[in-house]
């Protein structure tokens, strides 16, 4: 009876999980075994599919249960002890029926019990276990030792004895689960299994070869694991990029009310630099030439003149070795094995999926490199500097565009020029004609240095409303880059200059290309030559006046600055004429009010002493000064309260007026 089904597919995706099918066969009432790990469980009861794919059916699926060894253990009917299993064993099973073959003969009776019994040898004696059984009516005993078989006729004690074995085999596995799949049907059929359990995330990589005068070579390999306990021989791999939705759902073990889980959010270690993708002002990379641009000295004629020029260069290369000497080029033998590369692709909604042509097969615990592609591209050598990133010079990368037809997934990227290891770097996921820069090396032969400017432009609107004067106005910025090539060729250099919301001057080229975050300007480099790329950027800028505050000063500075005409000169210089006499008739309350208070304190002064005098004819005339005085100064009081009344209520009616003015002030003017 077979156990398994041997894997026949895989299916890998980036998220974590992988689909695994099994194909095999069963015959009549078979029963098949699965095993799984313990945390595989959940995803495989929520997604097991199982078929009989020749007219047959699928009665049931059972798996192990949840409940810890011991208890399991505890449920049973037999016990064997690690010590005199066998002699435990019959002992536990009286009354069962067995069928014993001792010497030549067979022997059918019930169990009755064992005894140890003394036989002798020689001059001692040793204890012997015997098997007592009721054959028939009559007792008899055997010597255990002799029993060469023993056969249990009773399908309970078969059936008890075997789950207890079973369940003890399990717990050598102690993360292991069996499923068992119980089929039903008439002589031989094909059985299909499929489902989803997690998986490591399949990872890519890529070589990139670049050669003077030909185009450069992409060469990309998935690297898959296999962390399961069984090997997959020659399995149909696929291989899936994209985000589909997967979950973790328990399905397995008995389900309390939980509270959820929240954890930490934990940042990524630093990546290397992936710059941005651009998605405006796309620009032709191979305008003016078909060849890469690598290191090494100009060619004297393009490469396009000589069509026959790369592959007489290639020929030439090989019989002399190349740079190493002594052997064919590695471009020259990765080509002649291009051809053996072959992956299906195909889309599949939103994913894309990579299928190898060609069984693989992956051991267990093992992990490989599989080939997926290998194919010339278009692109070449360009410089890009973004201050950020590094401050005094460039990168070299690698201008690529997608011209595969597949979907390259993301990864690490080793690059070689001119059979040479020159840098690594890491690719972003890229769709067919996507284009993207790939940064690999500090490009030491080019330094850039950055001079910052900031101003005030001059104003070009003024308006004048609701009692204040906006004049607008543009900061300007300027960022000047000085380039010095200081390498023997010509480069092509990618200034990436940041966006922060200013927008650049009219009079500034257009850039390159466009992306999220910076503008890319496009400068061509002479060999051992100087360059300057100057980017000025503005931004709008405003000042504020309140009208109702500025002096004459300040309306002729207005004026002169033109932000405002000559009627508008004339009714602010009316306010501040208002405002003056605002200001005045307020002085003249403060001084008649302080007038009035030291008169108050005055009179208090006045009325102690008269209370303090005594009687007498000197007494009685200071007495009487002292009233005259009181008199003059109740009719100053009186003049006062007159007089603040009536400063009060033209003070008033002077703010109303200003207020009345400065509201009523209104213009606009482009400068």
């Amino acid at each position: 009876m077979p156990t398994n089904l041997p894997i026949r597919r895989v299916v890998l995706y980036k998220h974590g999980v992988g689909y695994f099918e099994r194909r095999g066969k069963v015959s009549g009432s078979d029963t098949l075994n699965l095993d799984f790990k313990a945390r595989d469980m959940n995803d495989v009861l929520k997604s097991l599919t199982v078929l009989d794919l020749s007219g047959g059916s699928v009665s049931a699926v059972s798996y192990d249960s949840t409940k810890p060894l011991e208890q399991l253990l505890a449920e049973a009917t037999i016990r064997i002890p690690e010590d005199g299993s066998l002699t435990a064993l019959l002992g536990q099973i009286k009354g069962a029926r067995v069928r014993a073959r001792v010497g030549g003969g067979q022997v059918e009776g019930a169990i009755i019990g064992l005894d140890s019994l003394a036989i002798a040898a020689g001059e001692t004696s040793v204890m012997r276990p015997f098997l007592s059984l009721l054959v028939g009516g009559s007792l008899r005993t055997f010597d255990v030792l002799e029993i060469s078989e023993l056969e249990f006729l009773d399908e309970a004690v078969r059936k008890d004895l075997e789950f207890y074995l079973a369940t003890v085999l399990s717990s050598y596995k102690k993360d292991s689960k069996r499923m068992a799949i119980l089929t039903a049907g008439q002589g031989e059929r094909e059985l299909f299994v499929s489902y989803v359990v997690e998986a490591p995330v399949w990872k890519t990589s890529y070589r990139i070869l670049l050669d003077e005068g030909e185009k450069p070579l992409l060469q990309g390999w998935a690297l898959v694991d296999n962390t399961g306990d069984e090997d997959w021989v020659d399995v149909q791999l696929s291989l899936i990029a994209g985000l589909p939705v997967s979950f973790v759902h328990d399905l397995y073990n008995p389900r309390y009310m939980k509270r959820p889980v929240v954890e930490v959010r934990t940042e990524a270690a630093a990546a290397p630099v992936i710059p941005e993708e651009g998605f405006g002002g796309a620009m032709d990379m191979m305008a003016g030439s078909g060849a890469v641009a690598i290191a090494g000295p100009p060619s004297p004629a393009p490469a396009m003149a000589a069509p026959m020029a790369p592959r007489r260069a290639r020929a030439e290369k090989a019989l002399v070795g190349g740079p190493g000497g002594g052997g064919p080029r590695i471009r020259d033998v990765l080509e002649q094995q291009a051809m053996a590369v072959t992956t299906l692709t195909k889309e599949v909604g939103d994913l894309f999926e990579y299928g190898v042509d060609r069984p693989v097969t992956v051991h267990r615990n093992q992990s490989a490199l599989v080939p997926i592609l290998h194919k010339p591209f278009e692109g070449r050598r360009v410089l890009l500097y973004n201050r950020a990133t590094r401050e005094k010079n460039p990168m070299a990368c690698i201008e690529l565009k997608n011209t595969t037809g597949l979907t390259l997934e993301g990864g690490p990227v080793t690059v070689s020029e001119d059979e040479r290891y020159v840098g690594e770097a890491m690719l972003d996921t890229m769709k067919p004609n996507d284009r993207r820069f790939v940064p690999y090396a500090v490009e030491l032969g080019c330094v850039v240095s950055v001079e910052d400017k900031m101003e005030d432009g001059p104003v070009f609107r003024a308006v004048v409303n609701r009692g204040t004067l906006v004049v607008e106005y543009f900061h300007v910025r300027q960022t000047k880059y000085l380039v010095r090539n200081k390498a023997p060729r010509p480069q092509v250099l990618f200034v990436e200059h940041p966006r922060t919301g200013w927008e650049l001057m009219k009079d500034m080229p257009e850039p390159a290309e466009t992306t999220d975050g910076f503008w890319r300007f496009k400068r061509e480099l002479a060999p051992s030559a100087h360059d300057e790329l100057v980017v000025a950027e503005r931004t709008r800028g405003q000042r504020q006046y309140l009208i109702s505050n500025v002096g004459l000063d300040e309306v002729t500075y207005f004026v002169s600055s033109r932000y405002i005409d000559r009627q508008v000169a004339d009714a602010l210089r009316e306010v501040v004429a208002l405002r003056d006499r605002v200001a005045a008739l307020a002085r003249d309350e403060q001084r008649l009010t302080a007038e009035r208070e030291q008169l108050f304190k005055d009179q208090e002064r006045i009325r102690s002493n008269i209370e303090s005098l005594k009687s007498g004819a000197s007494q009685r005339e200071l007495a009487e000064r002292f009233v005259g005085k009181l008199n003059e100064q109740e009719d100053r009081l009186e003049a006062i309260g007159r007089e603040l009344e009536r400063l009060m209520k033209e003070r008033q009616a002077a703010q109303e007026e200003l207020n009345r003015r400065v509201q009523s002030i209104s213009y606009s003017a482009e400068l």
